[in-house]
């Protein structure tokens, strides 16, 4: 198995110049992990890859685009489809020529496919129009449509420096995603320092995505002019979305709709609509001032922090550390595997020792299966002798014993004879109670056939009265409302008499109804008269509230503002709180978990202890039972009974000890106690392993606060929560104010304008009211009679009703018991007719219960059985003639217990062996399924440790790569590929980017980097070594291939618009031209691209600008808007 100390074999193989053999790979584990992932296609056919990849489990199973015999990143490489734009053929004269002849070609049958608009090139993303306000250097409101340049497809953003060129692409980025890159970790200087008080902050964006079109509207906090009153008052950052309804829809034909309207819902909108987060979108669509150059430039560490942004590759790292915290819990079962063995090789050294095995290693050095069966082998031999002589010895006993069992068979026939004649004389007087037990149980089976109708007609007895109580009360209760209530007591009467109340009932009901409604009409009247007299003073009430209204809405304006900026702070505060209530949990669970772990280690090594002491319990009970297997068997022996071993009564001369003897049962609870402390040894060990698991990842939550600053945080961000949501209560209950005080001003002027004729309405009401009541009231005293009111009439009514009812169902429940009662008591006496008693009396004296009727029958069976077994031994022919006195057994005994003492020791010497033989079995069978146990965690650790090893960048991986480094690898590479398509064009094909996969020094990470091949030396050489225009150039182009990448991950984002932030200046005439020639080939396919540069030869080839001037006062405005044509 090799479970000795030193590297398995599986590990030593693996070296620099021998291949890992190959083995199936754990699938089940990196499927669960997320190994097996598409973000690494194509990796397989890297330059650095080697037959014996040790990586290679953990590729894309689709082959890469070169074994498939296609170009490789073919996506990036072909055109969009899309329509052919018109073009001005005097824009960049150089460029012309170019554009002219593709055209040409794709004019030419079979020379491609002709450009349409971009219905295939996934979801397009246009910037159509800006409005901005107050917001950086622009004080007033400036409006950019950005379709002017649809057809010209390149435009110019141009200006003085400071101007604000670049605060046109921070609007942009402002509005999407509610922050500007430049300004991170500042306060965000947004608004205007040109702006007035009064003057608003702003920005609204169009743009369109997928055939639909979005509006944007955003401001951010700032400080302005208070409605009310002097000073300024902080204005929260509010945002809106809108979407245009097309033809059909529910708004109007081109109108606009509200889709969110709070920041939080337009962001979380926004990130549903637009796939791109705000880093890819500075990456994809936004190439600010001197962003795009840093992913040239960066470190590996940085590079790898804007690919993981980008591409989410997170979970590689977590896969890593699953994979650690699995290989050191193999290590530990190892571990325990090889301590189980060493224990098991020490318990069977010591059975060995007894039988003279010097021959053997007390503790081997290696351990093997063939050591624990020649010990076996060893033991076994050794019995094999002892059982030769004990058989020698039980052949003697056994003659002894025959004469033995002869003379005391004749001695028991004797006492048999004896005993019998003893049992016949008792059984014979016990006569006389059985029979008398016999005539008892007959009485008693009759009675039983009787027992059910005597309970029937007894239940049928005791039903009868409370139906008889019913009927007595239900006719006491109709006697109460009638004066001749003998006349009407027999259920036809009862039926006339509630007929006849059910008619009176109808037609008292309408009356009845009518009653009840004259205390409402009392009412109307009442509030109609009221009301009626509040009119004159109504008019000056309206009159007064119309002129006090207008000043308390202007109070409640003003509070409002200022409650709504608290409200504001609220979800930044509840985040907090929720922060610092996750780490001070975390905290908490540390030092639990500090404890847990104390706790576990010194429970592991009381275990520990434990284990050893029963050990050591378990070997010195084996070695007494060993020594001493003759006194335990004499210390069962009693007088009288049988030897286990011989079989005889008598045991002359036992053997003796000093010790106590060990029994069976103390060996097995032994052996028990054994495996109970190791079992227990390996749930602490495991235990450690999983509360220091806990407590690291409670240590990385609760981070490197402690606990009384966490807690001091946690108390002043709970009174800031407090604080915003006290003012949000302000804010809604202040809201609800301003709209009731508007209603009440509306509702005042409504009344003033309509209380006359109000007036006149309460006046024909009243009439009315009036009228109706004359008319009720003459109906209920023609209806009422003696009673107060008709209700008290139609409640007299009802009640005789019930109780007619009542007496009814009364009569009839007793006459159904009656019946019943007559029916079982003529089926009782037909019973004790049939059965022979004289009455009920006799039956129940008769009846005895079933366990007492059993308890009989069991004392006759028993009588019975003892009589027919004293005649059958009086009976038999072997106790006729017998002699009288009875034999004596002693000479035969004497002789049986010299025989037995040798058969004892011979048969000790044989138990002790086997004891020790069965021990030494047991070893070996734990001993085989440690080593089966051992082999099967050997394999999946080195699997494990293999793995692990890849993953996290060691031995075997020769690359020195994590996961996730590899994973990016196959993003660089596809964005290298892409760059370089437009960087040969604009280096003349001398440059080339290159990933740089090569093994760093000094520990440093490797596998992101980049290189640039120049053609002309054929060498490549790190990328800050590039000059000012060619690091512009490279960067250029890498930003241009990384947004390509990012877009189609994205969902298949198309890039309709697209802007690029200076850096041209570095570069000499015909490198710029190159660049504008790569630039003016994006315009394919309908985009729009917007440049910001300062370069005069830029401003004369392109000739559709944007202006930005900036007036004498200093702040800046949007001027001419130049396009071709």
């Amino acid at each position: 198995m090799g479970l000795a100390a030193g590297p398995a074999p599986a590990q030593r193989a693996h070296g620099r110049d021998r291949p890992a053999p190959h083995r199936r790979r754990p699938h089940g584990i990196r499927a669960r992990l997320g190994v097996r992932h598409p973000d690494r296609p194509g990796a397989a056919a890297r330059r650095h890859a080697s037959p014996a990849e040790t990586l290679s489990a953990l590729r894309h199973p689709r082959a890469s685009a070169r074994d498939r015999r296609r170009p490789g990143c073919r996506q990036l490489r072909r055109p969009h489809p899309s329509a052919h734009r018109p073009r001005d053929r005097r824009r960049i004269p150089r460029i012309r020529a170019q554009r002219g002849r593709a055209d040409r070609i794709r004019a030419r049958p079979g020379g491609g496919t002709p450009r349409r608009r971009c219905d295939q090139r996934g979801q397009p993303v246009k910037i159509k129009r800006l409005r901005i306000a107050g917001f950086g250097p622009y004080k007033n409101e400036q409006v950019i449509d950005f379709e002017r340049f649809d057809a010209d497809g390149i435009f110019l953003i141009t200006g003085k420096t400071g101007a604000g060129k670049s605060s046109i692409l921070d609007a942009v980025c402002f509005a999407l995603y509610g922050s500007v890159p430049r300004y991170e970790g500042t306060e965000s200087p947004l608004r205007s320092d040109h702006c007035d008080p009064d003057d608003l902050t702003f920005v609204e964006l169009e743009f369109g995505l997928n055939e639909s079109d979005y509006r944007i509207y955003r401001t951010p906090r700032y400080e302005k002019a208070k409605k009310r009153g002097v000073g300024t008052t902080m204005s929260p950052p509010d945002a809106r979305l809108d979407i245009r309804d097309l033809p059909g829809e529910p708004g109007a034909p081109g109108g606009w709709r509200s889709v969110a309207a709070k920041p939080v819902d337009v962001g979380n909108e926004l990130s549903r609509i637009l796939p791109l987060k705000q880093d890819q979108f500075l990456q994809v669509i936004l190439l600010a001032q001197n962003r795009f150059q840093r992913f040239l430039l960066a470190r590996t560490d940085d590079r790898r922090g804007v690919l993981r942004t980008l591409f989410g590759t997170a979970r590689f790292e977590h896969l890593d550390l699953e994979l650690i915290n699995r290989r050191k819990g193999l290590d530990d079962e190892v571990l325990s595997v090889r301590q189980s063995l060493a224990g098991l090789a020490t318990t069977a050294s010591r059975q060995l020792q007894p039988a003279g095995a010097s021959g053997l290693p007390v503790v081997p050095e290696v351990l093997d299966r063939g050591w624990f069966t020649d010990a076996l082998v060893h033991l076994d031999d050794s019995l094999a002798h002892a059982v030769d002589a004990a058989e020698r010895c039980t052949a003697a006993l056994d003659a002894a014993t025959a004469k033995l069992q002869s003379d005391e068979e004749l001695r028991g026939r004797q006492e048999r004879r004896a005993a019998a004649h003893t049992a016949w004389t008792v059984l014979d007087g016990r006569e006389p109670g059985v029979t008398a037990d016999r005539a008892a149980v007959q009485a008693a089976n009759r009675a039983a056939r009787v027992w059910p109708a005597l309970q029937a007609w007894q239940e049928a007895d005791a039903a009868l009265e409370p139906a008889l109580a019913a009927e007595q009360l239900a006719r006491e209760a109709w006697r109460a409302f009638q004066a001749d209530p003998a006349a009407t007591e027999t259920a036809a009467n009862l039926t006339v008499v509630s007929e006849d109340l059910l008619g009176r009932l109808g037609s008292l009901n309408d009356v009845a109804l009518a009653e009840k409604q004259l205390p409402g009409i009392e009412g109307e009247i009442a509030l109609l008269q009221t009301d009626l007299d509040r009119q004159a003073a109504a008019v000056l009430e309206t009159q007064s509230r119309l002129e006090e209204l207008p000043e308390r809405l202007d109070a409640v304006d003003v509070e409002l503002a200022e409650a709504a900026l608290g409200a504001a702070r609220e979800p930044e505060a509840r985040a907090r709180l929720e922060r610092l209530q996750a780490a001070l949990a975390a905290s908490d669970e540390v030092r639990r978990l500090d404890a847990d772990l104390s706790a576990a280690h010194l429970a592991d090594a009381v275990s520990a202890g434990e284990n050893t002491a029963a050990a050591v319990h378990y070997q010195t009970l084996v070695d007494r039972r060993l020594a001493g297997h003759a006194v335990e068997l004499a210390s069962n022996l009693l007088p009288g009974l049988p030897c286990e071993v011989c079989g005889s009564t008598v045991h002359p001369a036992p053997a003796t000890g000093d010790d106590e003897p060990v029994t069976e049962a103390d060996i097995v609870a032994a052996r028990l106690r054994l495996k109970t402390g190791q079992a227990r040894l390996e749930q602490t060990h495991a235990g450690i392993g999983t509360v220091a698991t806990r407590l690291a990842e409670a240590r990385v939550r609760a981070g490197d606060r402690d606990t009384e600053q966490l807690g001091a945080d946690l108390a002043v961000a709970e009174e800031t929560l407090a604080a915003a949501g006290s003012a949000g209560l302000r804010e809604k209950s202040l809201g609800q104010d301003r709209s009731r005080l508007r209603a009440e001003l509306d509702a005042a002027v409504r009344t003033l304008s309509g209380l006359r004729s109000t007036r006149d309405e309460v006046a024909a009401q009243l009439a009315e009211r009036r009228s109706a009541r004359l008319a009720i009231d003459d109906r209920v005293e023609l209806q009422r009679g003696d009673f107060a009111s008709v209700g008290c009439r139609v409640d007299r009514l009802h009640a005789e009703l019930a109780a007619a009812r009542t007496l009814d169902e009364a009569l009839g429940l007793s006459r159904e018991h009656r019946s019943v009662l007559q029916a079982a008591d003529a089926s009782v006496q037909s019973q004790l007719v049939r059965e022979g008693f004289a009455d009920e009396a006799n039956a129940v004296s008769a009846h005895r219960a079933e366990a007492d009727v059993r308890q009989l029958d069991e004392r006759i069976r028993s009588h019975d059985d003892e009589v027919a077994a004293a005649r059958s031994v009086l009976a038999e022919p072997s106790l006729a003639g017998l002699p009288a006195d009875l034999l004596d057994l002693a000479p035969a005994r004497d002789a049986v217990a010299g025989a037995a003492a040798e058969r004892d020791a011979a048969l000790a010497a044989r138990g002790s062996l086997g004891e020790r033989v069965a021990v030494m079995a047991g070893l070996v069978a734990d001993a085989r399924a440690h080593f089966d146990a051992g082999d099967e965690l050997l394999s999946r650790q080195a699997q494990v440790r293999e793995l692990s090893a890849a993953v996290h960048g060691d031995e075997p991986n020769t690359k020195r790569m994590r996961l996730e480094t590899y994973v990016l690898a196959a993003q660089l590479e596809q964005i290298i590929a892409a760059a370089n398509n437009r960087l040969r064009t604009m280096t003349g094909s001398r440059y080339t980017l290159e990933h740089d996969d090569s093994v760093q020094y000094r520990g440093s990470q490797s596998g992101l980097g980049l290189m640039i091949r120049d053609a002309h030396t054929g060498r490549a050489r790190p990328t800050h070594s590039l000059s000012g225009g060619e690091t512009f150039l490279a960067s250029l182009a890498l930003a241009l291939g990384l947004a390509e990448v990012v877009s189609n991950q994205a969902g298949g984002i198309a890039l309709d618009t697209l802007f690029v932030d200076e850096g041209f200046g570095s570069l000499d005439s015909a490198t710029l031209e190159t660049a504008m020639s790569t630039l003016d080939g994006l315009r394919a396919g309908g985009r729009t691209i917007g440049l910001i540069s300062h370069v005069d030869s830029m401003k004369e080839q392109i000739p559709a600008k944007l202006v930005i001037t900036v007036s004498p006062q200093g702040y800046s405005e949007i001027g001419d808007v130049v396009v071709s044509g």
